[in-house]
Parts: structure tokens; C-alpha cells; sequence
């Protein structure tokens, strides 16, 4: 077991399948564990911005919907953490962009903190790299 897999384990117990107690456990710890303000960017591009990425959707265009949507390149202050509402049992982040103060909700999987050397970077990689595995 890597260091990684003990921290998530300390935090879940034996039992580190994703469940709606799992992950209402994984929120109540990073809601006590998380330094504020907690500044987060996206991991990689978000769903709709793929088309645009990959090819297929014209630069002006997403140019003008990034201002609408939030992007995998804004930064966001971490408002809050919202309760899983879908089968995933994914946390919600609720976010407010920096540049223009819009509020989004981001599923929190899809963020990671800016200062990589700040604690909140080691917390949010690990409830990631939960989510996506168990």
C-alpha cells in the first residue's frame, strides 16, 4: 500500500468503495482539513470544452463561451462543498471565478489546487484520485 492509498484509507477505514457514507465522510474531512482560501484550477479541460480542444469547434466561439462557462484554465475560490446528488457519488464544488466573481458548480474531482506546495494540493489529489478509482 503506497503512502496515497494509507491517507485515503485513514480517512474512509477499510472499507474505500464509493458509497454516499464514503463520500459524505470524504466531505466532512476535507470541510475540516482545507486551508481558505482555497485557491483551484481545473485538473484538464471540462466536457464542453473538449470539441473545442480536440478540433471541431472554432477558436472565436470558445473564446466566447469560456466567458459563460467556467474552463479548465480560470481560477476559483473554493466557496463550499456540496453533498454528492448523482450515482457517481461525486462532491460538488461550488466556486466563484476569479477574474469576474461568476459562481459555478464544478464536480470537485475535476479541480486541484493552485499552490501545488500547499497542503490543500495532497487533499484534493487524493479525494481525485478516490473518486476515479474506488
Amino acid at each position: 500500500m503506497d503512502a496515497q492509498e494509507k491517507r485515503i484509507e485513514q480517512i474512509l477505514g477499510r472499507n474505500c468503495d464509493k458509497t454516499m457514507a464514503t463520500a459524505l465522510a470524504y466531505k466532512k474531512h476535507l470541510v475540516a482539513s482545507l486551508k481558505t482560501p482555497c485557491l483551484v484550477t481545473g485538473v484538464e479541460d471540462f466536457p464542453w470544452e473538449e470539441r473545442y480542444l480536440l478540433g471541431g469547434g472554432s477558436e472565436k466561439e470558445y473564446r466566447k463561451l469560456k466567458k459563460k462557462y467556467p474552463s479548465y484554465t480560470d481560477k476559483y475560490e473554493l466557496l463550499e462543498i456540496v453533498d454528492p446528488d448523482d450515482e457517481e457519488y461525486e462532491l460538488t464544488a461550488r466556486v466563484q471565478r476569479i477574474s469576474d466573481k461568476k459562481i459555478f458548480e464544478i464536480g470537485l474531482s475535476w479541480l486541484e489546487a493552485v499552490d501545488r506546495k500547499n497542503g490543500n494540493y495532497e487533499l484534493l489529489h487524493d479525494y481525485s484520485v478516490w473518486h476515479i478509482n474506488y
